[in-house]
């Protein structure tokens, strides 16, 4: 979602994990969806990014109310959304083909639960003290004001709620060029800055860090 000179996907070929822009911040274009949905969604990404343990670390419950910012197509979206049934999952993307499609996948997939919300370079869409989880991957090493995104979602959660920074590992074999990776111990500082107890997470993946930030009850 934010300024990055780079089209290099995380697999090692170009896509829009590098050189979109897609979160709370600014804009960079991103307009085919249903092209970048190859990448996003291919079938060897699940080998390399785990999603499973990344919910796990969520530590969800059926009914909670889940946002996914930086949604894309939706990868994570649908998974959360099959995991909260009898709660909500918001997915917000600054790219109107993003949203577009994140509907339409809603639809597709009959996730009445999940719902896209069209995001800003100045709002994350989110309203105050309104989700228990936060999901931001592949997002947090494009931001422009880190700092102010932080404070912005720290005010989305409810109290007890969690922020989960999902991003590459400084030595990861994927990701951006490392003059652009964010290290965990800054995402750290940057969600304490913002109010909330954080901690890298023990959770390991191949070429990422978790870092989590809870927001006191």
């Amino acid at each position: 979602m934010h300024a990055f000179d780079s089209r290099r996907g995380p697999s090692g070929h170009d896509g829009p994990e590098h050189g979109r822009h897609h979160g709370p911040g600014a804009h960079h274009g991103f307009t085919n969806a249903d092209t970048w949905a190859e990448v996003l969604d291919a079938p060897d990404r699940e080998a390399w990014q785990r999603p499973e343990e990344v919910l796990r670390a969520l530590a969800l419950e059926p009914t909670m109310r889940v946002a996914d910012v930086g949604a894309g197509t939706g990868y994570f979206a649908v998974r959360l959304a099959r995991v909260v049934p009898a709660g909500e999952v918001i997915a917000t993307d600054v790219e109107p083909d993003m949203v577009r499609y994140l509907m339409e996948r809603a639809r597709r997939e009959k996730l009445a639960n999940l719902r896209a919300v069209q995001s800003t370079g100045s709002s994350s869409g989110l309203a105050a003290a309104s989700v228990d989880r936060i999901l931001v991957v592949h997002v947090w090493h494009h931001l422009d004001d880190r700092e102010r995104h932080a404070r912005e979602l720290a005010a989305a959660l409810r109290p007890g709620g969690k922020l989960m920074i999902v991003d590459f590992s400084p030595a990861g074999h994927r990701g951006p060029p490392a003059h652009m990776r964010v290290p965990p111990e800054v995402v750290v500082a940057e969600l304490a800055g913002a109010g909330l107890s954080a901690s890298v997470s023990p959770v390991a993946l191949p070429d990422q860090y978790i870092v989590e930030g809870r927001r006191e009850p």
